[in-house]
């Protein structure tokens, strides 16, 4: 199917316009966040702060926005998101724009931002099936994932830019021209959701379902632990601006390159798994993906000139993807449609709160051992937990994702 015939779909078309804009200054926003607050401290101890809020709010109310993704108006809950981070970004543009900002406000703002996120991802995810027929669910998936690939390459090249042209103000206030761009493409999006069974039971039930769920299944645990492998301890985020300020020495717009580099990365490693999964094992393709995914995390670290670090931060999103398509997919395929919605927020806290953790604990080490060290130390953890999985048995190695049903839930 072409996207233009999806694109004959009214509603579909503002969302996908409305949530691509909106991406692009939420991933650009965060992007300006890590490098403002270096910036304001010199310290990636502090720097890190910027993922502990994440965390505090991926883990604390995930499990929330998930349940209530399956009992409210998704669109109106949208709205609601959005309303609440372009306050938020807001607030942060004004204060920096006046020069009274403080670190604390950076912080403040990031938990706002993503207390609003863990209730907007999973309603966007459950709003898709009500814009287009049932029939072509696979082919608007397959245009929604790319452009997040491609918001998440745009967004921080974008902020790099707009630090140098404008200082971090100049982000935070594009930001909230691209949330206020999604909650009027809301407004007009005519397509209501039926009302869900979730609604017949308690929040706290619809919760417990999820975590239960994931509690007892092994190969998800096992996925799981992968990522958090991976992402806690392969953080790379927080110490770009370190690297790009004082090690490589090539200012905000090659901070901007630098964090843009794994998303470029990601594109490419899409393409890949997409060939390489009707050939090659699941499992292998996951366990050897988290190892690469740690070497490329001490090339990052070790590397001499920028070229260098271009390539290992492209890298590190070529092997990411490679193995998140797979551990996505296994979830899905694991999962019920009943309890989707509710297992997809209980699996973010692992997805999105280890990067947020990930920040928090290199930060860290980093205050201690340097950007270089910590990342460079950091890297080596993937690797041991790939080899340690592959040993321990062949509940990973051995698994393979459905050829036909994974092509359905793209």
């Amino acid at each position: 199917m072409r996207i233009s015939t999806l694109l004959r779909h009214r509603d579909f078309k503002l969302y996908w316009s409305g949530v691509v804009l909106s991406e692009i200054g939420t991933r650009g926003t965060f992007a300006a966040n890590l490098f403002h607050m270096y910036t304001l401290t010199g310290s990636t101890v502090q720097t890190g702060l910027v993922g502990m809020f994440q965390a505090v709010a991926l883990v604390f109310l995930s499990p929330l926005g998930g349940a209530y993704a399956d009992r409210m108006d998704r669109r109106r809950l949208l709205q609601a998101t959005q309303a609440v981070s372009l306050t938020a970004s807001l607030a942060l543009a004004v204060l920096t724009l006046v020069g009274v900002i403080q670190p604390w406000h950076i912080l403040v703002s990031v938990l706002f931002n993503t207390a609003a996120e863990t209730f907007d991802r999973p309603a966007r995810q459950a709003l898709i099936p009500a814009l287009v027929p049932r029939e072509e669910l696979v082919p608007a998936f397959a245009v929604i994932n790319p452009s997040r690939e491609v918001a998440i390459l745009v967004g921080p090249a974008l902020a790099g830019f707009l630090i140098a042209v404008g200082g971090p103000e100049a982000m935070y206030f594009a930001d909230v021209g691209s949330f206020l761009l999604l909650i009027v493409a809301l407004q007009f999006i005519r397509s209501t959701m039926p009302r869900g069974e979730a609604r017949e039971v308690s929040v706290w039930a619809n919760i417990r379902e999820g975590f239960a769920f994931v509690r007892h299944r092994p190969l998800i645990v096992q996925l799981v632990g992968l990522d958090l492998a991976a992402t806690v301890f392969g953080a790379y985020r927080v110490v770009l601006p370190a690297l790009a300020t004082d090690v490589l020495a090539v200012g905000p717009t090659g901070y901007g390159l630098l964090s843009s580099a794994p998303s470029a990365g990601a594109l490419i490693g899409s393409a890949i798994v997409f060939r390489l999964a009707a050939t090659a094992r699941s499992g292998h393709i996951v366990l050897w993906s988290t190892a690469a995914y740690g070497i490329s995390a001490i090339a990052l670290a070790q590397s001499p000139v920028f070229a260098l670090a271009l390539l290992a931060g492209a890298g590190l999103g070529v092997f990411d993807a490679m193995a998140t398509t797979i551990r996505h997919a296994a979830v899905q395929l694991e999962t019920p449609d009943a309890i989707r919605g509710r297992v997809t927020a209980t699996y973010q806290i692992a997805s999105r709160g280890g990067p947020a953790v990930g920040d928090m604990t290199i930060g860290a080490v980093a205050g201690l051992l340097g950007p270089v060290g910590a990342l460079s130390l950091g890297g080596l953890v993937p690797v041991a937990a790939a080899a340690g999985v592959t040993a321990a048995g062949r509940r990973v190695r051995q698994y393979q994702v459905p050829q036909h049903r994974a092509d359905a839930e793209v």
